[in-house]
């Protein structure tokens, strides 16, 4: 948003002999912006010789140089104050109380394009909107620090100034101002999206219903002067408000059964921002001596007014809600991925066994792909479908792939970090995650021990059968340059691993939306699925949909990813490529089997064997660390006491290190390594 001109050029007499109550509003407008722009950055000679200099806000010891001249001068006194009444009498206050801060509708993206046209686009003094003047007016950040720091005194000098005019209507403006944000919360607390995800017992003496009453009850006495009816009245209505907030609160709670759209938790943060502005209203409203609670209602619009103008605010407010849903909905899912114990342990090698059966298919099915000479776009295209497929057969089968595990059991491990503050929950907590890296370790050797064994045999067995093996020689020795650990290998294994972080989060936003719709009960009761699968078979495919559409989404989008992602980025010139574990593993393997006995003592294949190695572990930690620190900041989890956390993980594993990669025994109930 543009600034007014720095005041630099307007010194506090120019200032004073340039107001004038009768010149036009967008010249008082730009009076008073010039006036605030001087108290910000007038010369320092201006308040010199003031003793608390160094403590008092630079804009404090301007205001006190300001009342100063004008108590000495009656006559610029009785034209500022007449000045400042105009603004109010000529402009609608009532937008400032019930507008700064709030969008006009339920929309996050139109909030967006909004905020975005207040970054980009100069703003006007030529408008009657006290709102969007409020916005220009106070649009630095230490506004905030100094109208805090306005105290009694300097309060009361400021209300015997503004008292030389006609007193300012401000009280039938909050009176109207409050009326509007009322409405506003009715309407939200009544509309569907939000009613019907609020807790049924919240809504059961019907705040919403009753707001407008009671809110007409405490505007008559207003009027009426009646002190112990605007009491009463204020009473009533601050309970309505609280109990409109908790039911408000309650729409998180009901992610799991209906889902969660950024556009409705805008709206209850709206809704819920409104009945605090309506409490601070009735505060000044009710007061005896209301100028602290205007101060405080002040500053609470400077902040608002700042905070409308930010789009990352409004992102990473809102956006947390869906990092939550997803971090929730993936720690539950994560728990299937930890091994606890041997028999889990054995199970997790078996499955991981199948994971690599099902991945050496896919390595051969790859280099048959790329034999085709396809144009780079449909060979990504139709190598990302040979992924997923693989990917789904895997998840269909109850088979795993080490790599994909990270990114569920991360916001997993996240919940385990509420209880470390005492000793036994940051025991646990270390526990967790032994468990976790000796799964890990789980699924990656058994991926392996299966996939490279096997292609090596299929390579050998072909080349015995049919005089030359699957995976030519030419092949072969491309492999060996590309995965060199000399070249970008290990750039491209944290980029898979990027990757691999994007699809849980894909896999999030899909089911998301799929119980945002209510699609489970739309198969279940849909009345052809009925007819042809009868009624207990289609409640059955309704929930295999529930249960598996998360898993089905991170398959299908990370196949295509790692297929497509390389290709397009191509096409614009930035050469990334991806390094998975098991298919470099594959692809290794093939590479020994085309070559023989004699690539051992080629250099170049122990390069390709250092950036295998060391992809595994690239791929894992990348994924983990960035479906952590999003569990983490989704959950609300500061994790303060790092030291503690690293130097106990420290401790259990020199005490028992073969822990961290096979499951100790339990004898009598003690455990043994």
């Amino acid at each position: 948003m543009a600034k007014a001109p720095r005041a630099q050029t307007w010194d506090l007499t120019a200032l004073l002999n340039a107001a004038d109550p009768k010149a036009e509003l967008p010249a008082r407008n730009l009076w008073f912006a010039r006036l605030l722009q001087w108290l910000r950055h007038a010369p320092a000679g201006a308040a010199a010789g003031a003793e608390d200099a160094p403590r008092t806000p630079r804009p404090i010891l301007r205001l006190k140089h300001l009342l100063n001249v004008l108590e000495r001068h009656p006559e610029h006194a009785d034209t500022f104050a007449a000045t400042w009444v105009s603004l109010w009498r000529d402009m609608d206050g009532t937008a400032l109380f019930a507008d700064v801060g709030f969008a006009a509708r339920m929309a996050l993206w139109s909030e967006f394009l909004l905020r975005l046209r207040l970054k980009v686009l100069p703003g006007t003094v030529d408008t009657d909107d006290m709102a969007e003047l409020f916005g220009q007016w106070f649009d630095e950040e230490d506004d905030l620090l100094w109208l805090q720091a306005i105290d009694e005194p300097l309060l009361e000098r400021l209300a015997a100034l503004l008292g030389r005019a006609s007193d300012i209507p401000w009280r039938g403006t909050m009176a109207r101002a409050m009326t509007v944000l009322v409405s506003a919360v009715q309407a939200a607390g009544l509309s569907g999206p939000l009613r019907q995800r609020m807790g049924p017992e919240l809504l059961t003496n019907q705040p919403f219903e009753q707001l407008s009453r009671a809110n007409d009850e405490l505007v008559q006495a207003l009027r009426a002067g009646d002190r112990a009816a605007m009491l009463r009245a204020s009473q009533f209505l601050r309970a309505l408000l609280h109990s409109c907030r908790e039911a408000a609160l309650s729409v998180p709670e009901h992610l799991e059964a209906y889902g969660v759209s950024v556009d409705i938790m805008f709206e209850v943060e709206q809704l819920r921002a409104r009945t605090q502005r309506i409490e601070a209203l009735l505060n000044a409203l009710i007061s005896d001596e209301p100028r602290r609670e205007l101060q405080r209602l002040s500053v609470s619009l400077a902040r608002a007014a700042h905070a409308r103008r930010s789009v990352r605010q409004l992102f990473a407010r809102h956006y947390s809600l869906l990092a939550r849903k997803m971090a929730e909905r993936s720690a539950e899912s994560g728990e299937h991925y930890i091994t606890r114990n041997r028999a889990e342990y054995r199970d997790m090698l078996a499955r991981a066994a199948g994971g690599g059966l099902m991945m050496s298919i896919t390595t051969f099915a790859k280099f048959a792909i790329l034999a085709l000479g396809m144009s780079a776009f449909w060979s990504g295209a139709w190598a990302g479908v040979n992924y997923a497929t693989s990917f789904l057969l895997i998840h269909l089968l109850h088979w795993t792939v080490a790599t994909k595990q990270p990114a569920m059991t991360a916001p997993a491990m996240a919940h385990k970090l509420r209880d470390i503050g005492q000793q036994e929950g940051l025991e646990g907590f270390v526990d967790e995650v032994v468990h976790l890296l000796r799964s890990q370790f789980a699924g990656l050797v058994g991926n392996l021990i299966v996939v490279v064994p096997l292609v090596l045999c299929v390579q050998l067995a072909c080349r015995q059968l049919f005089g030359m093996p699957l995976v030519g020689t030419k092949d072969a020795e491309y492999v060996l340059h590309s995965l060199s650990f000399l070249g970008p290998s290990l750039l491209f294994a944290a980029f898979t691993g990027v990757l691999l972080f994007t699809s849980s989060v894909i896999a999030g936003w899909v089911e998301n939306w799929f119980v945002f719709y209510r699609l489970d009960a739309a198969i279940a009761w849909n009345p052809r699925a009925i007819a042809r699968l009868g009624p207990a078979r289609a409640q059955r495919w309704a929930a295999w949909w529930r249960n598996n559409i998360s898993s089905l989404a991170a398959n299908v989008s990370l196949g295509l990813m790692l297929g497509l992602v390389p290709a397009l980025l191509g096409f614009i010139g930035v050469p990334l490529e991806v390094r998975h574990v098991t298919l470099s593993s594959g692809q290794l393997s093939a590479a020994a089997g085309a070559l023989g006995a004699s690539v051992l003592q080629r250099p170049e294949f122990w390069w390709c064997v250092l950036a295998t190695v060391l992809t595994g572990p690239l791929n894992i930690s990348v994924s983990f660390y960035l479906a952590f620190k999003v569990a983490l900041r989704s959950s609300g989890i500061q994790l303060a006491d790092r030291h503690r956390v690293r130097a106990a993980i420290w401790r259990r594993f020199r005490a028992r290190p073969l822990s961290f990669f096979v499951p100790p025994r339990q004898v009598a109930g003690k455990v043994q390594d």
